[in-house]
Order: structure tokens, then sequence, then C-alpha cells
């Protein structure tokens, strides 16, 4: 009875959910015990407050999710601790004095101490028997294999299994009681080979459930990796972003600081220099009237008199001389007062803003005379009627010349010059209908017609008996000119896509530079190089036609110049907007800076080429002419 009694104490106190004896035993609102860690384990996998029985199902809240506050069983505990502090005695002596087990016997489901376990190992058919020492047992690498013993027949073991009661019985309670009543009871050894291949199988399933969400969670961390390189990578680019940011405001702050100084320092060097022409005048007239004034004593002898009439007469020379000419230093200041600075507001903030460029004048060509409107039909090949219109100069070519100011070629006669602030100074060619212009190094004035013939003039625009034999205007269409530091002249082809160029000698040309796959339609001479402009094209060519540098700007129109400073402009035409800006740029055609942005071409009232013949030059002082078909416009 008492082995009896030990064994259903000992069962008591295992954990239903582990097997192992209870370390530090909660109870559950349905008064079922179990480990705390075993709770804390079922409270992690149901993901919320409460805890469902293992036994009966029953549901448990859990306070603030802390199975820490639960009851604990204290009556349990303190009977583990009591039996944790006696050893365990031998269940086979027989005597009162019982000793210390040593070991457990599996098999025979019993405590052993020294004496019965020599015993135990004599016996035949306990030889191979499973001993576990108590050392191992209490250490906690073995489990021991329990034996239940039938609460009716304390004898008997509990060797059946209920499968409807879903309980151990022994064979008595299992053939005699249970059987009858329909209940269906199997061997325990028969059961737990079922039950363990069913734990197997689930165990199992659980591997497999277990790899499938670790291949889920692989894939997350690749995505969480992926994520992370994206963030790595944008963070990158938007730090190198703010790198070029700032590295191209300071570029633009430099250079619209040193657009500033260009511009300015000019003005200032006039205004100074005015400045010291008339404080020297102011010297001059202060020293001789204090000569003149000095008092000198009377009567004078021959060379006082002589000296003091000599000094007023040289005193009234510089009296005499004109008044301050305000217009000057004015005019200085308008130019130097129209720099502003115009802040980039809205989408382009990076670009700080640019320096507003003012028009110094918009000059309109004058009229020349009347024509015929049939004429037209050579250009856009349609009959029109017959009406006589009053013909604005049709502007065909632009250079500057030799003394700095800029020449206007116009296709209906005349070669008109500007000075550099728009004023009309002279007009010489009246009868010469002008297709390009050029000067050569001794002024000389070389000008091709619109029937495509070349003739040199003096610089006093005399006609020169220099014969060259050129391409006809049905063999070459229409042309430009050109001339280059060694004074050879270049003239470019539309219909014969050529350059043919000559000397200033005249007859053949001495050599020909193809133009493969583009219409020459502008051409400027640029450092031992030719600057093409065609349609929507820049090309920079070396003398045998190789293109070193190109420029496209798809939909708008291109034109060139040279600049003071030796680089690049170019004016970008939109048609259709009426459009024009214009930006600096290097020998390799990469941008320097914007100088006009968005003026408003206005409408021309010529009816042909309209959209065509722009020209672009800059004057010597610095100021950038741009010519329409009838409008010349200055920019400082």
């Amino acid at each position: 009875m008492a082995e009896a009694l030990k064994t259903v104490i000992s069962q008591s106190t295992e954990c239903p959910v582990c097997l192992s004896t209870f370390n530090d035993p909660k109870i559950l609102s349905c008064s079922h015990t179990f480990c705390k860690t075993c709770l804390d384990n079922l409270l992690e996998c149901h993901g919320n407050c409460q805890i469902r029985c293992p036994v009966c199902r029953a549901v448990t809240q859990v306070p603030n999710k802390d199975v820490g506050k639960l009851q604990v069983n204290l009556a349990l505990k303190s009977l583990i601790e009591d039996m944790e502090g006696h050893p365990q005695i031998c269940t086979n002596c027989k005597s009162n004095g019982k000793p210390h087990a040593d070991v457990y016997c599996q098999d025979c489901g019993k405590y052993l101490c020294t004496s019965c376990l020599n015993k135990h190992s004599q016996w035949e058919g306990f030889i191979d028997h499973e001993v576990i020492a108590m050392s191992e047992i209490s250490s906690g690498k073995v489990s021991v294999r329990r034996y239940r013993k039938c609460r009716k027949h304390p004898k008997e073991d509990e060797d059946y299994f209920c499968c409807t009661c879903r309980r151990f019985t022994c064979f008595r309670c299992g053939m005699m009681e249970y059987k009858d009543d329909g209940h269906q009871v199997v061997e325990g050894a028969v059961y737990e080979d079922k039950h363990m291949k069913s734990i197997k199988d689930l165990k199992s399933k659980v591997d497999k459930k277990q790899s499938c969400f670790q291949k889920y969670i692989d894939f997350i961390d690749e995505q969480r990796k992926s994520v992370d390189n994206a963030k790595k990578q944008c963070t990158g680019d938007i730090n190198k972003a703010y790198d070029d940011a700032v590295r191209q405001l300071t570029e633009k702050r430099e250079s619209l600081l040193r657009e500033v100084k260009e511009t300015t320092e000019g003005v200032e060097k006039e205004l100074e220099s005015m400045k010291t022409t008339a404080k020297k005048y102011i010297n001059q007239l202060t020293t001789m009237a204090e000569m003149v004034t000095n008092k000198i004593k009377i009567p004078l002898d021959m060379d006082t008199l002589a000296a003091h009439d000599t000094l007023c007469e040289e005193l009234q020379e510089v009296f005499d001389q004109k008044d301050p000419d305000y217009e000057q230093p004015k005019k200085s200041g308008i130019k130097g007062k129209s720099v502003k600075f115009k802040r980039n507001v809205g989408v382009d903030e990076l670009g700080l803003g640019k320096i507003v460029n003012a028009v110094e004048r918009n000059v309109a060509l004058p009229t020349n005379k009347t024509f015929d409107e049939r004429d037209v039909s050579l250009y856009t090949n349609k009959i029109v009627n017959v009406k006589n219109v009053a013909l604005l100069t049709s502007m065909h070519a632009m250079v500057s010349t030799p003394d700095g100011r800029m020449a206007v070629g116009c296709d209906s006669g005349g070669i008109i010059i500007f000075s550099p602030d728009g004023q009309l100074q002279q007009t010489v060619l009246r009868n010469v209908k002008i297709n390009g212009i050029g000067f050569l190094s001794d002024g000389r004035c070389v000008v091709i017609d619109t029937s495509n013939n070349i003739t040199l003039y003096t610089p006093e625009y005399t006609q020169l008996n220099v014969m060259f034999k050129t391409l006809s205007q049905d063999e070459g269409w229409d042309s430009d000119l050109t001339v280059d530091g060694g004074d050879q002249i270049y003239v470019s082809y539309r219909k014969a896509r050529k350059i043919l160029v000559f000397s200033t000698a005249g007859g053949q040309a001495i050599r020909e530079i193809p133009c493969n796959g583009y219409v020459p339609q502008h051409i400027t001479s640029y450092r031992g190089s030719l600057i093409i402009s065609s349609d929507d094209t820049i090309r920079l060519i070396d003398k045998q036609g190789a293109v070193q540098h190109e420029l496209k700007k798809p939909g708008s129109k291109l034109y060139a110049a040279v600049s003071q400073w030796n680089t690049i402009l170019i004016a970008k035409v939109k048609r259709v907007e009426g459009l024009v800006s214009i930006d600096e740029y290097t020998y390799e055609l990469r941008h320097i800076r914007n100088l006009v942005t968005h003026y408003k071409i206005e409408k021309t009232n010529i009816r042909w080429y309209n959209w065509y013949w722009y020209y672009l030059q800059q004057y010597r002082s610095g100021e950038i002419a741009f010519c329409t078909r009838d409008r010349l416009c200055i920019f400082r």
C-alpha cells in the first residue's frame, strides 16, 4: 500500500505538459496545475492574454500577460520540496530500515540499493534489464520510465488503455468492467506505439511546417536585405545628388559672380577713365589760373609780359574746351546699372537664378524699295497675286567690322553698318544683293552676292579687279561666307553640300571640304576649324571636313558665333514660340553659362524664310547682336 501511495504521489508531482517534476507550479482557473515555464510557452503560442488548459481546455485570463501573477500551488510546491529533501530509498528491501537507492531498474520499475542490485544482477531473467544510476536521474540526464498502478487493484499495473475514457487501466478493470460497457480497450504498449507513431508523424509535419516557414522567413530576410540595399543605394544617391548640387551651386555662384564682375569691370574702368580725365582738366585749369593770376609788379619787363600773355592764351585755350559730356558716363552708368540678378522661384530653386540681360536696342532695319510680289514664287514655288508691297530690308548676313562696328548684309541690296549702341551709321554697296560678308586682315571686304559671285572691295568699298570661279546659283543654291585668320575665304553651298576654299588672289578654289550627311547653312571660322550651323545641330569640323565636336538641340534652330573671349556663342531659336536664348560654350561645345533667356522675337513682315535666316555676332566692345530678317537686337 505504501509503494502504491508513493507511486501516486510521484505521478502527482509531474507536470502533464513536460512530464517532469513541477518547477514553480501555477494553478489555472480550472484548478489544473502546470509549470510556470510551460504556461509561458503556451501563452506565447496563443499570442494573447489568455491560456487554454491542455487538460480540460478551459480558458484562463492572464493578468497583463504575466504568468508569474497566477496563483502558486503552494501545497504541491511544498510536497515537491519535501520529496527533494529526502533521498529515494530502496523499494526492494523488506526490512523496516530501508537503505538509500543507488540505481533504478527501468524494466522492473524499482529503486535498488547496492545489495539488492547485486542480487538483481544474478537473476537470470533480469540480466538484460536497463539499470540507471541515481546520479544520472537527479542530474536530469535520464528520464525515469514510470509504472502506473491501478487505484482499485494496487498490485496491478495499468498496462492497458481505454480509448473511450482516454485513460490507462489494469487488466482486471479493462477486461471485467470497461468491456461490458462497450469501451474499446487495447494493450498499453499498442497504444503507446500508436501514440508515439502519431507523435513522430506530427513531429515530421511540424518539421516540414517549420521548414516551410523558415523558407518564408529567409525570403523575408532577402526582401529586407533588398530593401536595405535600396535604402543604402537611395541614401548614397541622395548624398551624391546633394554633393553634386552643392558643387553645381558653388560653380553657378562663381559663374554668376564672374559674370557680374566681367560686366561691371569694363563700365567701372570707363567711368574711372572719364573721372581721371576730368580731374586732370581741373588740375590743369587750377595750375594755369594760379600762374596767370599771380600778382605781377608793374611796370612789367618785356620777358615777364610775354610770358604772362602766353599763359593767358593757353589758359583761354584750356577754358574754351567743351563742357563735360554727361552722355558718356550716363550711357556707361545705364550699362552697369542694368546688371541685375533674378532669383529662381518655384521649380528650379537649385539653379540660384541668372543675370538678367538688358536689351540695348531693338532696331528695325530700314525700308529699302518696292518689289513685285510675284518674285516670292521663286522661293515658295507658289503662284500668288501680283501686288506691289513695301519691302523691309531683308538681312542675309552679319559680321563684325575691323573698327568694331556691325555690318548687316541684305539680299535686297546693301550693307548697313551699326554702332554698338544700335545707331545706323553707314550704308554701302546699295546695289549689291548680299549673301555673305567677310573682312580680311588688311581691312578689305569680301562679299558673295545672291548669284554666288565673289567680289573684293577696298576698306572704302571700292571694287577690286579680282575674279573668282565659284558655283552658280543652280549648282550651289544659297551660300554663306567666312574668312579665317590666314585670309583664306570659305564659301559654303547648301545644295552642293560642300565648302570651297579660295585665296585672295581669286581664280579657282584651292581646295574643297565635303559636308557629308548635313547641309552647311551658316559657317564661321574658329581657331583653325569651322563652325557649321545646320538646323538643330552645331558641328565643329577641321579643315578636312572631319567632325570634331557636335551639339544637337531637337526642336530648335541653332546659330553660332565666336565671342570676344574666343569661346562659342550659340543662339537657340524656338520658331513657333518666337523665343531666342543665347548661351556660351567651350571649344568642345560644353556649356559655360546662359547669357540671354527666352527673349521674345518680334514677328517679321518678310514672308519667306523668316524662320531660317538669323545671324549671331558679338561686338568687340562686348554687346551681342542677334539679327532677324528685319530687326537687329543688341544685348548687353
